[in-house]
């Protein structure tokens, strides 16, 4: 029979093992090789079976108290090289903040050139009191022609320069609107005047080449009023070039044309000295009065009200902008070119901070 000496002296070596344990890995054996099935201190709890009833209580309590004792020891000795362990490991596992930041999907993203060129727009007409309107891509007849005082013989309706739809079981035809115009139509449908708002969005023609597309997109300007006149539209051209260019000083001109929509009408052309060019012209849209059949068209009285309209390609004006030769490769899906031409996603154009960063 073991005695409580033996006990003791079963306890006195199993804590200094724990206390010679140098890592959680031979601490984990000590454990073992004690509390564990075949442990030390399991096999002198086996042993109570063997024993008379009077022996066995006092001998288990004794085996429970240095059972307690030695559990407490390895609690103790496991939380503190632990401790060591992490103290260890930071040490170890240390990370240069000096380095540069890794890039992710936030860096390596960009901005296509024609929607940074549309915020960059968007934010000179906010500046100069405009509101964005927006309209279907689907437009109807009416709104596409019909109400802008384009003829029913004029080129534009035909197929080969507007895509249509089927006609309708009324013979109404549907058309992929060929520019933003409707959107101004729609305004002035619903709204009194004064308007003063910009209509930007993607237009549709039968077109393509080096310099046209089937898709491409337009920005165009309205304003109604009592008073306003084509003084006032040469002026909002100028700061939107301006401001646009980001130049002190743009000369620009008016070119007499003919739009059915507005009368009188304009090309517009400005300098390409703005550019790094003096001395060549460069025509950037057309504008004009708004027609007085367009006013009445959209329930306007014409001896009370006149406006302005003007419009220009986002495509063109990003090309000119930021030197891009062909319109062609804006839709190709090449990422090699969006990363050259693409704008960082936190680049955001402001006019106090610059438009093009």
């Amino acid at each position: 029979m073991t005695d409580t000496n033996d006990l003791s002296q079963l306890e006195a070596d199993i804590l200094k093992a724990i206390d010679a344990a140098a890592d959680l890995a031979a601490l984990e054996a000590v454990r073992i090789g004690t509390l564990g099935k075949k442990g030390s201190v399991s096999q002198q709890m086996a042993a109570l079976g063997k024993m008379a009833p009077e022996e066995r209580k006092e001998f288990g309590q004794a085996v429970n108290l240095v059972k307690t004792r030695v559990s407490d020891a390895l609690e103790s000795r496991k939380a503190l090289l632990e401790g060591a362990a992490l103290e260890a490991r930071l040490r170890s596992e240390t990370a240069d903040i000096t380095l540069p930041v890794r890039l992710g999907p936030l860096s390596e993203g960009r901005i296509h050139p024609v929607s940074q060129v549309m915020d960059e727009l968007i934010e000179i007409f906010a500046d100069l009191g405009f509101a964005v309107a927006e309209g279907p891509d689907i437009e109807t007849d009416d709104y596409n022609f019909t109400k802008l005082n384009i003829p029913e013989e004029h080129p534009a309706r035909q197929e080969h320069d507007t895509f249509y739809f089927n006609p309708g079981e009324d013979g109404s035809r549907l058309v992929l609107r060929t520019h933003t115009s409707p959107v101004q139509i729609r305004t002035m449908l619903k709204q009194k005047p004064p308007i003063r708002i910009i209509a930007p969005g993607r237009v549709y023609r039968c077109d393509s080449d080096q310099t046209h597309t089937p898709m491409f997109h337009q920005i165009e300007a309205l304003v109604i009023d009592e008073e306003t006149h084509m003084g006032h539209l040469k002026w909002v051209l100028e700061e939107m070039c301006k401001a646009f260019f980001e130049v002190d000083q743009v000369t620009m001109r008016f070119r007499a044309s003919h739009f059915p929509f507005t009368e009188p009408s304009a090309e517009i052309d400005i300098d390409k000295a703005a550019l790094g060019k003096p001395g060549e012209w460069l025509e950037i849209g057309g504008c004009g009065m708004v027609h007085p059949n367009v006013l009445r068209n959209c329930g306007l009285d014409p001896d009370k009200y006149q406006g302005f309209a003007f419009g220009m390609g986002i495509d063109r004006m990003a090309m000119l902008k930021y030197g891009i030769p062909d319109l062609r490769a804006f839709f190709g899906a090449d990422l090699r070119w969006l990363k050259h031409y693409g704008f960082s996603v936190l680049d955001q154009p402001t006019l106090s901070g610059g438009l093009s960063g």
